[in-house]
């Protein structure tokens, strides 16, 4: 079947499987605090000497970015950033109390939000804090997300000497009209400054995020775009599809659908991007994600030792990772939960010295088994089913299998080179939760 046929046949909506089951199949009626406490003090046993995952997440920006499908604060007062950090250190005090020693950190990410709203003074104080009751493996990777824009040396420097090495710089386009479409305003001189400096000061591995399927992107400034990151030679990039869901994020409704690539529009932006960056020396990595033969991102995929959370690819692999902050989610393996969705009633919950999850899921036995395929294939392109395929996946499966989406041996199930840009629709094969019930309205954004 030609592209374009595909792409009409497979754009549907579909989960981005950062967890399974998805949150919009979270049984939140049989979870509670007592549950996830029980969870996370299990898995921490079964798995100590691994050490554990932290995410924090810092939510607050001075401006909307519209095309933004992140949690986020608009303010300009930066008076909310201490009292947010006092209570995102009572959330981790309680957690440590729950794990009963100081646990080891394996993973770090401050997410946003724009970390960098913060001072440097303040993440510096946030950071000390949270390893006064922790300590660092040896091997551990500490990043943090940063706006080109407010970036300064004294971030740079600050959050270096705590141990971070890794940064990812949300550069999304350079049109300047896709840019005011989307209300995010730096130039190639400020990207570049950045990841010089960041360079200079020593981080070993620069991320720079970048989105096809923007309002007024044409493919000729997507060329643009990506030549001037190549040039700057980041030692991964993250290239998303835009995901339009005006109805979750009220700021995307600043534009139109009429304004946006769509069809064979948006899939043409999508390998016009990849082809540039295969040429420039990136290979493709996971679903969306291209790196340097260098990086630690393409030598966890040479090894099949890539892994997939809710911070997303990682060669970093824990059963535990801790969600602080508002909105964030953790994962004990064996349950999912969430925090509040504003900021105001996370700091309350916090306040009243409970934790701060306000929903969750607990996995049973068959979700196990569909979370692994589905992340085999998310990281590996593949899955193995052992003794037998489930004869109702492989009839979900027939059609990729009659495009060449994928292929079939010996009970395992691997993407072809042209499947792994349908990665999302090959896992939807697996998720008996959405085909027992399929959502009466849209909850997901487009596959392509």
């Amino acid at each position: 079947m030609e592209i374009p046929a595909l792409l009409k046949k497979y754009n549907v909506a579909a989960p981005r499987y950062t967890s399974y089951p998805t949150v919009p199949y979270w049984d939140n009626e049989n979870f509670n605090a007592s549950k996830w406490r029980n969870a996370v003090q299990n898995t921490y046993a079964d798995y100590s000497g691994e050490g554990i995952s932290l995410y924090i997440h810092l939510p607050f920006c001075e401006r909307l970015c519209t095309y933004c499908g992140c949690n986020t604060r608009i303010t300009k007062n930066h008076n909310v950033e201490m009292p947010y950090i006092n209570s995102v250190l009572k959330e981790w005090a309680m957690y440590v109390n729950i794990l009963g020693d100081k646990p080891k950190i394996k993973e770090l990410h401050l997410g946003g939000g724009t970390p960098t709203f913060f001072s440097a003074e303040h993440l510096d104080l946030l950071i000390k804090g949270i390893l006064s009751k922790a300590e660092l493996s040896c091997d551990a990777e500490l990043s943090f997300e940063a706006h080109p824009a407010n970036t300064s040396n004294e971030h740079l420097k600050t959050l270096y000497d705590l141990g971070f090495r890794r940064l990812s710089l949300g550069v999304q386009d350079f049109d300047p009209i896709v840019q005011l479409m989307i209300n995010r305003i730096q130039t190639p001189e400020q990207v570049f400054q950045v990841t010089t400096a960041a360079r200079n000061t020593g981080y070993d591995s620069v991320n720079f995020d970048l989105i096809y399927g923007l309002p007024r992107q044409t493919t000729e400034g997507l060329i643009e775009t990506v030549k001037e990151v190549i040039a700057m030679k980041p030692d991964r990039i993250a290239f998303y599809s835009y995901a339009h869901v005006p109805w979750l994020k009220p700021g995307q409704r600043h534009y139109t659908e009429k304004d946006l690539p769509a069809g064979d529009a948006k899939f043409s932006l999508y390998n016009t991007g990849k082809e540039l960056l295969i040429n420039a020396g990136y290979e493709d990595v996971g679903m969306d994600h291209f790196a340097l033969k260098t990086d630690s991102l393409f030598l966890a995929s040479q090894a099949n030792k890539l892994h997939r959370n809710f911070m997303g690819y990682t060669h970093q692999h824990t059963h535990l990772l801790i969600g602080l902050g508002v909105s964030s989610i953790s994962d004990s393996w064996s349950a999912f939960a969430q925090n509040p969705k504003t900021v105001e009633a996370y700091l309350e919950k916090i306040e009243t010295q409970s934790l701060s999850v306000e929903k969750g899921h607990i996995l049973s036995q068959e979700d196990l088994k569909t979370r692994k395929h589905i992340l085999d294939m998310m990281c590996h392109g593949e899955t193995d089913f052992g003794s037998q395929i489930p004869e109702q996946i492989k009839r979900r499966l027939t059609p990729l299998l009659d495009d060449n989406l994928i292929s079939l041996a010996d009970n395992s199930i691997r993407a072809t080179i042209q499947g792994k840009s349908f990665i999302r629709n090959i896992c939807m094969a697996f998720d008996e939760k959405l085909w027992l019930k399929k959502p009466e309205t849209q909850v997901f954004s487009s596959a392509i």
